[in-house]
């Protein structure tokens, strides 16, 4: 019997408790040391909040931790492993996470840290299962074909991360303000396709529009090859502009929240963004070392959101974003 199918067989009906029962400041703590070790740049942004909007933060981010790490194989978002049997590790995800939701204990608590979350802020199965979705489409070998591809992608991975972030931090019930945070969730992980082109590749995978591709005469599933690396750099940079595009949208949104939150968001958005800049900036070589942001360019940023969320007058972008939330929103049936 495989771990995942174990795990679940150990599930029992239990009373119904927030966070499946289980001690809130004990799934805090974890959930920071999740936070503190998956994601360095989303730790630093996270200080900025008020304790109780950081600690649903780290809450909300243990559970799409783990179920990114159970989906691919993974450990704290490092190397892609066997991809065999994602199917099983998806549909472990939902159930763990329909039980959470409930309020019955999950025996993992990245899961019950969203049971906890949930019962505090309001988080909908809706919510999860638009981020579940992205997983789905994972196992279902999705390759995108065009620019909108891509994007609703994007949106299930990473944008609806971004509402489901928005109502933890009770942002204002406006829809403009959850598309922006939708566009933000986007713009991250148009970042992060740019930055793993070719350790994605090198697991079979590729988020590259295919029109894209024909367009730069590369050959999917060789795209990333060394002697490719100049035209792919044309193609990351591309893919770069439109995640500044959205970055630049989520600004607008990010304007109507309480300062800390602001300034939190403000400087997620400078580091996520400076690591695809980086990325478009060392051209064919950005693929030889994964890029980073280091702690001192952080900390610039973060001191650079500060005064951005003082002033607070974003520039709009010239061009919005083709595409948005009620465009790329909802695909279940993966």
């Amino acid at each position: 019997m495989s771990q995942n199918r174990r795990l679940l067989s150990d599930l029992k009906v239990a009373p119904v408790a927030a966070g499946g029962g289980r001690n809130r400041d004990a799934l805090v703590e974890k959930a920071h040391e999740a936070i503190s070790e998956g994601s360095h740049s989303f730790a630093m942004a996270s200080s900025l909040f008020d304790k109780t909007t950081r600690e649903r933060v780290w809450l909300l981010y243990a559970w799409c931790r783990r179920c990114d790490d159970l989906a691919d194989g993974q450990d704290m978002g490092g190397q892609l492993g066997d991809q065999a049997g994602i199917e099983d590790r998806v549909q472990a995800v939902r159930v763990l996470t329909r039980r959470a939701l409930e309020g019955q204990p999950t025996a993992d608590p990245a899961f019950d840290a969203l049971g906890q979350v949930a019962a505090e802020t309001g988080l909908s199965k809706d919510m999860t299962d638009d981020v579940i979705a992205g997983f789905a489409m994972d196992a279902g070998d999705f390759q995108p074909r065009t620019e909108k591809d891509v994007l609703r992608y994007c949106y299930h991975v990473a944008g609806a991360v971004g509402v489901m972030m928005a109502r933890v931090m009770n942002a204002p019930d406006d829809s403009f303000v959850y598309d922006r945070a939708c566009d933000l969730g986007i713009a991250f992980q148009l970042s992060n396709i740019a930055r793993d082109i070719v350790e994605d590749a090198e697991a079979g995978r590729c988020y590259l529009p295919a029109e894209w591709l024909a367009e730069a005469d590369l050959e999917p599933g060789r795209h990333a090859a060394p002697e490719n690396r100049f035209a792919l750099a044309a193609v990351s940079a591309r893919l770069v502009g439109l995640m500044e595009i959205y970055e630049q949208a989520a600004r607008c949104g990010a304007q109507r929240l309480r300062f800390r939150n602001r300034w939190a968001i403000y400087s997620a958005a400078r580091i996520y963004g400076a690591i695809g800049r980086k990325v478009r900036r060392q051209g064919q070589l950005a693929w030889n070392n994964r890029v980073r942001v280091s702690r001192m360019a952080k900390i610039g940023h973060v001191i650079a959101g500060f005064g951005e969320a003082v002033v607070n007058r974003p520039v709009p972008p010239r061009d919005w974003p083709e595409y948005t939330r009620p465009d790329l929103q909802p695909i279940r049936g993966w």
